[in-house]
């Protein structure tokens, strides 16, 4: 028998915890809201309500006879600035780099960065500037004068350097000399209007992992990056991957949909060849403009552009996406709250598997999707009815139907994916089994 754990995951809206005894069974979950003034108020709050009392110890745990395994996701998606040469190219070249990679755009710059230029800048708030070049021959002067004014301005945050080979050694060495933190990548503007955002994207998800276990507010202080020392998208992925594992290689893939305050994550594996293989074939995304809280206004953008639904409906939903976007504590009791809930949930869960598709591509529609995970706190609901109209929407969008029309799904509500992964990382798999088995029950699709 091993001591009894507690599993939490530190959301930027909720934390969620799971007591475990030494047998490796569950013996409750709850949840709490995230206390931006201080962190582990909210984390001592939810390991207390699963019956764990003590004080917090990255070494001891919750009290001293138990083991404590956290994750974070506390400091939500990535706010990206863009600067760049022409306002068009830059703001498409932002949008394209941002989708998928955990980041949202919240400025852009185009032209030579002045003083007022790099005070909105400042203003924005960015956790990562983008800087890119242009197609003409104005544009390479335009960026060694902005890298120049990026590397002596009071702007902090990484910096994803995506130009042309021959001034990127140029920009690079200005915005190191004063010591800024730069990853430099192939230029996303090429000749011809060509937009090639897969590198830099690539930075930007290189960022959003240490972003998140600690990249803002009290998230940043020494303990409790000492106390969650993974990024949730990481257990959540080891959690996915050992569910592929327990169901064998004739299960299909498993495409897991985590929909949270800040973030849209959407997870895909691959069962494995053969039954003494491992899953070896992975996929994640994460869409920051796709949240249920701060960004939910993104669900209505990106619903009617991608036709999911009407200005009509979306009027209709507006006075609960600006709620919920300036209460990010708000939780709905009524049943019209709650169902208007589920309906942007369901949005946002078609909009992130759209855009997962493009990533992980042919590859996951030939494997075929053989079971459906949706998790987050909007799914953890009694309502039977409701639950269902999501997976009808999930089952009947044009885009999807093929991969899921008869797909079976499940709903993680008994907070199993985060700790079953965490569980796993350490080498516990029986109980990182015995977490999944007792709280995802597929239906019969």
């Amino acid at each position: 028998m091993t001591r009894p754990t507690v599993c939490l995951d530190v959301g930027s809206g909720w934390v969620k915890a799971l007591g475990i005894d030494g047998d490796g069974e569950p013996t409750g979950c709850a949840q709490h809201l995230t206390t931006p003034h201080d962190l582990l108020e909210g984390v001592l709050a939810a390991a207390t309500a699963v019956g764990l009392d003590g004080p917090l110890s990255p070494r001891r745990g919750v009290g001293s006879d138990a083991e404590l395994l956290a994750c974070s996701s506390a400091g939500g998606g990535l706010r990206l600035a863009v600067v760049g040469h022409d306002r068009l190219a830059s703001t498409e070249a932002g949008f394209r780099v941002a989708r998928s990679a955990g980041a949202r755009v919240v400025h852009v710059h185009a032209g030579l960065l002045e003083p007022a230029g790099v005070r909105a800048l400042r203003s924005s708030r960015p956790d990562v500037v983008l800087l890119v070049d242009g197609a003409d021959s104005a544009a390479e002067g335009i960026l060694l004068r902005n890298a120049a004014r990026l590397a002596r301005a009071r702007v902090r945050a990484p910096i994803v350097l995506a130009v042309h080979t021959p001034v990127r050694a140029d920009a690079l060495a200005l915005l190191k000399a004063t010591g800024r933190t730069v990853l430099a990548t192939e230029t996303v503007l090429r000749s011809g209007g060509e937009i090639v955002a897969e590198p830099a994207r690539a930075a930007v998800t290189e960022l959003l992992a240490g972003h998140l276990v600690g990249g803002r507010g009290t998230a940043t202080t020494a303990r409790f990056r000492r106390l969650a020392r993974q990024a949730t998208p990481g257990a959540v992925r080891r959690g996915a991957v050992e569910l592929v594992r327990a169901r064998g290689s004739g299960g299909g893939a498993v495409l897991v949909i985590d929909v949270g305050s800040s973030t849209t994550d959407v997870y895909s594996v691959l069962a494995p060849p053969g039954p003494a293989d491992e899953p070896e074939v992975s996929w994640s995304t994460a869409e920051a403009d796709l949240g249920m809280r701060p960004t939910s206004a993104g669900i209505l953008t990106e619903g009617q552009a991608e036709g999911l639904l009407d200005p009509v409906e979306a009027d209709l939903l507006s006075p609960a996406v600006e709620r919920l976007a300036e209460e990010t504590d708000y939780v709905p009791t009524d049943p019209g709250g709650r169902a208007e809930d589920r309906r942007l949930a369901a949005l946002a869960s078609v909009l992130a598997a759209r855009r997962h598709l493009r990533v992980a591509g042919q590859q996951l529609v030939d494997a075929g999707v053989g079971l459906v995970v949706l998790t987050g706190g909007v799914f953890r609901q009694p309502d039977q009815n409701g639950m269902e109209a999501v997976r009808r929407t999930l089952r009947t969008d044009p885009v999807l139907r093929e991969l899921l029309e008869h797909c079976p799904m499940a709903v993680d509500d008994g907070f199993a994916l985060a700790p079953a992964g965490l569980l796993a990382s350490r080498g516990r798999t029986k109980a990182a089994r015995t977490v999944l088995d007792a709280a995802i029950a597929p239906d019969a699709g």
